[in-house]
């Protein structure tokens, strides 16, 4: 049974009903996509001009050199051996795909693991999430990311319900509400931050 087509049984009207949203959702997902990539290029700037990563963490496969290269020497080699680590799991996984020739337990095995990736990626600011919590500062928590997760999640979660594809809006769903909560937070402690700046640095008692 095709997991991500088990909704889709006797609901072709509904589908054709739903055409014209589709398209539109995918295309901005798509568009959001890009913006996400691009969302951290301030951050980037940062970490090139202190030559160092502080509190940031790894970013998309393209921007992993940019880490590698300048984060602190004791965390070097271990960052080296988990990209070789991930390189080693993914051949792994389509050399193993492509040996399974039930193409709807293909599209199964493939879509869940690719599920579990996409949560794993929308799960990796919990971390930020926790230090903007801890710290009270969304120093390390950049809103244009934070909403550019937002936008590209709602847009292929609604892309995938849709589509009745399980796989494209679970993942996406959980992206939508991690996404939420990360705007949510930075509104409130960015708030908070404006307001304790207006606060006099000496309090008179006379």
């Amino acid at each position: 049974m095709d997991l991500a087509n088990a909704g889709e049984v006797g609901k072709a009207p509904v589908a054709n009903q739903v055409a014209d949203v589709v398209s539109p959702s995918s295309g901005r997902g798509h568009i959001f996509a890009f913006g996400l990539f691009l969302s951290p290029l301030d951050t980037f700037r940062r970490v090139i001009r202190n030559k160092t990563t502080e509190q940031f963490s790894v970013f998309q496969l393209a921007y992993i050199l940019l880490f590698i290269t300048y984060v602190e020497k004791g965390k070097k080699i271990k960052m080296l051996g988990l990209l070789l680590g991930v390189f080693g799991l993914f051949i792994v996984i389509v050399i193993g795909s492509l040996q399974i020739t039930d193409l709807p337990l293909r599209r199964n095995v493939v879509g869940i693991l690719s599920c579990a990736s996409l949560v794993s990626m929308f799960s990796s600011p919990l971390f930020i999430i926790n230090l903007v919590i801890r710290t009270k500062s969304v120093e390390f928590m950049p809103f244009y990311l934070s909403l550019s997760t937002f936008l590209m999640s709602i847009s292929f979660f609604l892309y995938g319900l849709f589509n009745y594809d399980l796989f494209v809006y679970a993942p996406n769903g959980i992206g939508t509400m991690l996404g939420s909560v990360q705007l949510v937070l930075y509104c409130y402690f960015s708030r908070v931050a404006r307001e304790e700046s207006r606060e006099p640095l000496i309090v008179s008692y006379a």
